[in-house]
């Protein structure tokens, strides 16, 4: 768009066969922060556009300076397609050198991707601090120094006789100069102590390099995250961009969802180029210093535009396609339709207006009569009866009774509820939190719960992204409040407020605790105004465990909670994505999230990072409004026997409640487009494919379970394939009526495509 005349020679290059088109992605991603469903679009929308523009397959993912790797890709990256895999980051790591340079990478799933790590740096000997390291370039320089240095650099000349070296002048291999080609011209014909060299395209080496190492025993594997250790501060750098990156994720697909109901039940037409558009910002905007927060502020005053413009425009087609569902259901107008966008059914605490016109508005869904509670905001609280999956539930509104009192008495020093007991000190902290039903304190005695700490947070290097192992040598406690008061006392919810000042900045704090759960909710906004510190929210649990589980992209990873080894005490910050858990055979707490990334987990003590303030590159990081949520949900036996992965989707992505404003027509009052009957297969993404009017359903395995699944659809089938994530191939799937049935593979991602009768 901006120089067309440029774009009209790359083009013609690449029809010369003297420009490589390959990559994979959209951009070059963040991969630890991205989603799942983001990761695959990167995919979708990026192979699509280089056969589109170019023509060009793409078969390599080429990711040469992002900060670790999600034990995910291997089989996103399978079934898109792509069977290799080309990086150098993770030879920046701060403690550990990765043992291998050619191996195969396992994900979570068993999926393995050939990958192949640069291993371009300089000659240095066989002393010297240089060659202790083990640091490599992707910015290659084409000169003997570095040809030399790389071949003696790469680990596995047993099995393999030749290395990849990108070069180019400029951050990232950007182009060959006159020198560099010079040099070629010479290291091709053989310099005595030098490797010989050859000019090839990445796609070509690989395909050699597969072919050469098929079958070697020797060919190692790596298996689960390649985690980077460096840049430790990028999940939590830049808060407000992450944030709107979790909810541009989950709009994108409640609006497809929403789009594809209205088409199917009103027929409304399916905006996919509108939505194609949206989810070509929101990745573009995953880039790998945009995400993470270690760009400059003006990256940050683009994005914060764009993600504003992006939530008006779903948020516009959402409401259009809600409205238009609504207007066909068999129902009478003032009707309260609620809408549950997760891919199970579900009763949870629904926030929404309602009328002024009763004193005491009630709903009923025809069986039960549902108490509502008036906020303090002026909106409304209720806890709906099960809706069901991917779709929504009528519910009408009248006149009703005050509400039993549910037995739950709260105050600034004590909040009791049927379920648990929680006690506060005068800072505001939790100084117990007691389950009645299992008997149990979840604190370590002596210790506190919620305890707001504040860090010095001076890295030697690279501010915005890096958390250095020394960050906790200077704290200090966020914890003396101006007021603690009780905001809000009814038959749904229940709410604490703590107020506490902090050097020239504001942090409020809402615990929200329910009669009927377990699940606190500490609800947060933090007007910001520091620099260089870093903010954790740290919980002492009295849980006996060597290991967390943490939520990642379709699916979760297993990490210890001590140091025994270097490798262990190097992953004292990692990413998470919805929730993490750590519990003792019988019982455990999971804690979650709507929009953070960064934690730790050691010793017992759960760290959720919050904000960290960096000065460079952008002096003016994280300093304004926040506004999130991060949850405590103790459980009996394991995350698995409570239902974690559905609670946290309840958190991130509410049901959604809309009045009937036309008189009642023929549609059902109840409806669920798409479910699952097994607990542990996920539906996550239900669209209209890119290329026919069929319907698109992603779903994912997350209990690492190899599971029979029965998928019930809304209405009749007449056909079910099961595809690739960029929506091609066509195997059969045994169906009958409104059933299909599925086998899923531990932590297997699944695509259907889907025809369902009118």
């Amino acid at each position: 768009q901006n120089a067309p005349d440029v774009y009209e020679q790359i083009k013609r290059r690449v029809r010369e066969g003297r420009w490589e088109v390959n990559g994979g992605m959209w951009v070059e991603a963040d991969c630890n922060i991205a989603s799942g469903e983001a990761l695959i679009r990167q995919f979708l929308y990026g192979i699509r556009f280089f056969k589109d523009e170019f023509s060009q397959d793409n078969d390599i993912l080429w990711l040469p300076d992002v900060f670790g790797y999600s034990a995910a890709l291997p089989q996103i990256m399978q079934k898109c397609g792509l069977p290799y895999f080309m990086t150098t980051k993770i030879s920046w790591n701060e403690f550990n050198k990765i043992p291998y340079d050619t191996f195969m990478w396992e994900g979570i799933d068993g999926t393995k991707v050939l990958t192949h790590f640069i291993p371009t740096r300089d000659y240095s000997g066989d002393t010297g601090a240089a060659h202790a390291s083990h640091f490599t370039t992707y910015n290659g320089y084409l000169k003997p120094l570095q040809v030399k240095g790389g071949w003696k650099r790469y680990q596995q000349k047993h099995i393999n006789s030749e290395a990849l070296m990108a070069f180019g002048y400029g951050d990232g291999g950007g182009g060959p100069t006159k020198d560099m080609l010079e040099n070629q011209r010479r290291l091709a014909k053989g310099i005595p102590g030098c490797p010989i060299t050859k000019m090839s395209t990445a796609g070509d080496f690989f395909k050699k390099l597969e072919k050469d190492v098929a079958g070697n025993k020797y060919l190692p594997t790596w298996t689960g995250e390649l985690y980077l250790e460096y840049h430790r501060g990028t999940y939590t750098s830049m808060a407000r961009n992450k944030k709107s990156n979790r909810q541009s994720e989950f709009m994108a697909l409640n609006t497809e969802l929403y789009a594809l109901l209205a088409e199917k039940m009103a027929g409304s037409a399916y905006p996919q180029d509108v939505i194609d558009a949206q989810w070509e910002i929101i990745l573009r905007n995953q880039f790998h210093d945009i995400l993470p927060g270690s760009s400059i502020k003006e990256v940050y005053d683009d994005s914060k535009a764009e993600y504003e413009g992006v939530s008006n425009v779903l948020e516009e087609l959402a409401s259009d396609a809600l409205a238009a569902v609504a207007k066909h259901l068999a129902a009478p107008k003032g009707s309260l339709i609620v809408f549950n966008p997760n891919g199970f059914d579900s009763a949870d605490v629904v926030e929404t207006s309602l009328p002024n016109e009763f004193d005491n508005p009630v709903l009923s869904d025809g069986n039960n009569v549902i108490s509502t509670q008036k906020t303090e905001g002026g909106m409304y609280v209720f806890r709906s009866t099960a809706v069901p999956g991917k779709g929504y539930k009528t519910y009408v509104l009248q006149e009703g009774e005050a509400a039993p009192d549910q037995a739950v008495t709260i105050s600034p020093e004590c909040i009791d509820t049927p379920l648990l007991s929680i006690s506060l000190n005068k800072k505001g902290q939790f100084t117990s939190i007691y389950d009645k039903a299992e008997k149990r304190e979840l604190l370590k005695k002596g210790q506190c719960g919620n305890v707001l700490m504040s860090y010095e947070d001076k890295p030697h290097n690279y501010d915005a992204w890096d958390v250095n192992n020394y960050y906790t040598e200077k704290s200090w406690e966020i914890g003396e409040p101006s007021a603690i008061t009780v905001c809000e006392a009814g038959t749904v919810r229940y709410g604490l407020r703590i107020d506490y000042p902090y050097l020239d900045s504001k942090i409020v704090q809402v615990i929200h605790v329910y009669p009927d759960s377990k699940r606190i909710d500490i609800k947060t906004e933090i007007d910001w105004k520091e620099k260089q510190i870093f903010v954790k929210a740290l919980f002492p649990f009295d849980i006996h465990a060597d290991s967390a589980t943490y939520d990642i992209q379709y699916g979760n990873v297993i990490r210890p909670t001590h140091f025994n080894t270097s490798w262990d005490f190097a992953r004292f910050e990692v990413c998470c994505h919805k929730w993490l858990d750590i519990s003792e055979d019988g019982y455990g707490v999971s804690v979650l999230n709507d929009c953070k990334y960064g934690c730790s987990a050691h010793d017992g003590v759960v760290g959720i990072s919050l904000l960290k303030s960096a000065v460079y590159p952008n002096p003016e990081a994280d300093k304004e409004k926040h506004h999130f949520t991060y949850s405590l949900y103790p459980h009996k036996g394991t995350w698995k026997n409570a239902d974690t992965v559905k609670e946290a989707y309840r958190l991130n992505n509410p049901m959604r409640a809309i009045e009937k404003r036309d008189n009642a027509g023929s549609g059902p009052a109840q409806y669920g487009l798409v479910t699952s009957n097994a607990e542990n297969v996920i539906v996550e993404a239900v669209k209209k494919a890119q290329d026919s009017d069929e319907m698109i359903i992603r779903l994912y395995e997350c209990y690492n379970r190899r599971t029979s699944a029965c998928i019930t659809f809304g209405s009749t089938v007449s056909s079910v394939y099961e595809c690739d994530m960029l929506e091609q191939g066509s195997t059969p799937v045994n169906f009958k009526g409104n059933t299909a049935e599925c086998l899923f593979k531990p932590y297997e991602i699944k695509t259907l495509r889907v025809t369902l009768r009118d």
